[in-house]
């Protein structure tokens, strides 16, 4: 029996400051997120994150928490239902998170207890990077090598450039155009450190070593999260019929005094927010809105384009568990193996 894991990043039990605290301690504990020396690690972890960091963190996460819960864990359990639904419990489908609950030890582990002898795992990551895609993977290689009966595994590649995902995202970027005025409209993607981004270039000489090295894929840069980005940006920018000068690539959530890929995000709000402009921004590094995309963004974001004399800024939504969305995790999964 096949059975289809969707993984995404994760989320704390709950905003309580506790909570964010072992949440942040498990995911920074990651050696493929806050990486190099393991001495190193501890120590920036243990005196600098962990002392202040869960404070502001637990804050964040109170302004965007529902009724329900936290927003990436509920709409991850509604999409997994929509594709449920759409497979007539043919193949079992649970969700796995990297970090917190329900983690992706258990997901494997109910689906293999359920009978599944065939895994595709999903990293629900349009654009691949060693931290996030990377990582998920490494964590379910771990879970099903340690099992006595091994099932065969398949993944679902990223698709940062695939219709089945571009198009839902493209249409409820098209609904805030249609509802909002925008002179200029930002695409935030994650950031991630350069010297992460430079890992992947296996000749050591060409990733950001011109101002344009990721404004077309090729061989040499495939694996590149950064051109990767690009390449959602460019997709984008067509399908909505944008003049490539109204548009604004960048990148957020930096951490720490390394280098991150530019142009950051803050620094480009503030750069296009004089004489009361409006804008909208989304965020196509994620398929889930979570606290990156409704605090970062739309709060905090909102705070920053207004200080800097902008007007409005209105938040896209992520794809969640739009119904194109559902059908397009299908189109992707098919795509990728012929297990359903």
């Amino acid at each position: 029996m096949t059975g289809l894991l969707l993984m995404n990043l994760g989320t704390p039990d709950s905003p309580a400051q506790a909570d964010v605290r072992a949440y942040l301690k498990e995911f920074l504990s990651d050696p493929r997120v806050l990486d190099g020396p393991a001495w190193r690690r501890k120590l920036i972890l243990n005196l600098f994150i962990l002392p202040r960091r869960p404070k502001q963190s637990a804050k964040a996460y109170r302004s965007i928490w529902t009724d329900q819960g936290s927003p990436i864990l509920v709409h991850a359990r509604a999409l997994r239902d929509k594709v449920r639904n759409r497979l007539a419990d043919e193949t079992p489908v649970e969700i796995g998170m990297r970090y917190g609950t329900p983690s992706i030890q258990a997901g494997v582990e109910k689906l293999v207890g359920a009978g599944v002898d065939r895994l595709i795992l999903f990293p629900m990551y349009p654009q691949y990077s060693a931290a996030t895609t990377g990582s998920c993977l490494a964590e379910a290689y771990r879970v099903a090598l340690n099992m006595r009966d091994v099932p065969a595994i398949t993944v679902v590649p990223p698709f940062y450039d695939h219709p089945a995902w571009l198009e839902p995202t493209a249409s409820l970027a098209r609904k805030t155009l249609d509802r909002a005025r925008a002179d200029k409209i930002f695409l935030s993607f994650h950031g991630l450190p350069e010297h992460q981004v430079r890992a992947s270039d296996r000749t050591g000489k060409t990733c950001l070593a011109t101002d344009d090295c990721c404004e077309a894929l090729r061989p040499i840069n495939a694996n590149c999260y950064r051109a990767q980005c690009y390449a959602t940006a460019r997709a984008l920018t067509r399908m909505l019929d944008l003049p490539p000068d109204r548009v604004v690539t960048c990148f957020q959530s930096r951490l720490g005094r390394v280098p991150w890929i530019r142009p950051y995000t803050d620094d480009m709000l503030k750069q296009h927010a004089g004489g009361g402009r409006d804008a909208i921004i989304l965020s196509p590094a994620f398929v889930a809105d979570c606290l990156e995309t409704l605090e970062e963004l739309g709060i905090r974001g909102a705070e920053t384009w207004s200080k800097a004399g902008g007007g409005r800024l209105s938040l896209t939504p992520c794809a969640n568990d739009n119904d194109r969305w559902a059908e397009g995790v299908l189109t992707l999964v098919r795509e990728s193996c012929n297990w359903l």
